[in-house]
């Protein structure tokens, strides 16, 4: 994110161009049109003068503090607004001292996923009574990060991303309401601002306002943007739920063995610079997803993994490339942690039996395999509760085949004794 103070010509400091551009309507809102648009749910509750409490969730930049703020300033709801980390539990006893007072008050909380027990606990019963309406917003899963208590009590809405064309349409309606005087820029150089910014707003109107500036005459080309960013912004962070969006869909599309996916979401990976998260995906990918169906596939993720730490970045992208496209179009099989899940089961529900004797430590009937044809002897292992139970069943591919003709050798010579 760039982040400067704004001065006008005169050296007055001013607000952001993205606070200027904050819509005081609904419908004047950027993206969202599925809570928005006429006759969706928050353009209806707005239109119906009524409101109730509600998180917002979603990436940064795409509009949760400007639908926040529309709701009030539309309704002319007398309003507050907090940030969970940096207010202070007294800053909270003030706000509900001012809702006592005008008899109640909508309190917008930023980052409401970092609030605090002593904060939510002052918050609740005046939650619960209604003396406050909360419009809470985080960029984490609410589900995972608020706690019930606060979520029970709040609608939850999604905020989708942005996309490109919402950040050119948002850039082209500046330029047409003249925030910027006497600004020059063509159609390349918008669609280049929409792309760096990631589908983040805010990032895209502080991208085009600062490039407004560093110019003579305000005309603005692919040079001087170039010079301020070239390399579009990544749309996770590393401790957010979209970057374990990335991590889960790098692993997902391995298992679905789309080739294309996966290769796009290594580049996610490797672009924020994580070599050690998708270390750990390609190895339990090897043993979970691809597992028995090609059995040597852990041992070449861990020559490709001390390769990579030989190499570096950018090189290590190569192996990682191989690697990758070697593991997608691999056959599959979790038949093996499968198999040992059904033990865990029966054994966790009480299925926990004695050895049988013969195969005890000091037993005199244990009979040795080696001592016997092909190193197999006719004799019980599982415990006499369990005789027969079959944990382990093989997929259909190469070389767990060959395991099942072996398994099923093994039970004729058991039938025949």
């Amino acid at each position: 994110m760039l982040i400067y103070t704004c001065y006008n010509r005169f050296g007055d400091v001013m607000e952001p161009l993205a606070i200027r551009m904050r819509p005081k309507k609904i419908e004047d809102i950027i993206g969202q049109q599925h809570l928005v648009a006429p006759g969706e749910i928050l353009y209806n509750l707005v239109k119906n003068k009524k409101i109730f409490s509600m998180i917002l969730y979603g990436k940064p930049g795409i509009g949760k503090t400007t639908i926040a703020y529309s709701i009030c300033e539309e309704l002319k709801l007398k309003y507050r607004m907090l940030n969970a980390v940096i207010n202070t539990k007294k800053d909270f006893d003030i706000v509900i001292e001012e809702a006592k007072m005008y008899g109640s008050l909508i309190v917008v909380i930023d980052e409401i996923h970092r609030m605090n027990k002593d904060k939510q606990d002052l918050l609740l019963p005046y939650l619960e009574s209604g003396l406050i309406t909360l419009i809470g917003m985080t960029t984490s899963n609410p589900y995972h990060k608020i706690n019930p208590a606060i979520r029970s009590r709040c609608q939850i809405f999604e905020l989708h991303e942005l996309s490109i064309n919402d950040i050119v349409n948002a850039l082209k309606k500046c330029l047409k309401e003249n925030v910027l005087p006497d600004i020059k820029i063509d159609d390349e150089c918008i669609s280049h601002i929409a792309k760096c910014s990631g589908g983040d707003l805010r990032y895209a109107y502080n991208f085009l306002e600062l490039a407004y500036y560093s110019t003579a005459n305000y005309f603005i080309n692919m040079e001087t943007l170039k010079k301020i960013n070239n390399k579009p912004i990544s749309f996770y962070d590393n401790n957010e739920d979209g970057h374990y969006d990335v991590i889960s869909a790098f692993q997902k599309s391995i298992r679905g063995s789309d080739v294309n996916a996966s290769l796009y979401y290594l580049g996610c990976l490797i672009d924020a610079g994580d070599l050690d998260i998708i270390y750990r995906r390609m190895s339990v990918i090897a043993y979970e997803d691809i597992g028995l169906a090609n059995p040597n596939m852990g041992i070449r993720v861990d020559a490709c993994i001390n390769a990579c730490e030989r190499l570096g970045l950018p090189e290590a992208r190569i192996p990682l490339a191989v690697m990758v496209i070697d593991l997608a179009l691999s056959p599959k099989s979790n038949s093996a942690y499968i198999g040992l899940d059904l033990a865990l089961n029966d054994i966790n529900n009480g299925h926990y039996y004695s050895v049988p004797d013969h195969i005890k430590t000091n037993s005199t009937e244990y009979k040795y395999p080696h001592d016997y044809p092909n190193s197999w002897v006719n004799q019980e292992y599982l415990p006499s509760k369990l005789k027969n139970r079959k944990y382990y069943i093989p997929k259909n591919n190469k070389y767990e085949n060959n395991l099942e003709r072996v398994m099923m050798k093994i039970e004729e010579n058991k039938q025949q004794g």
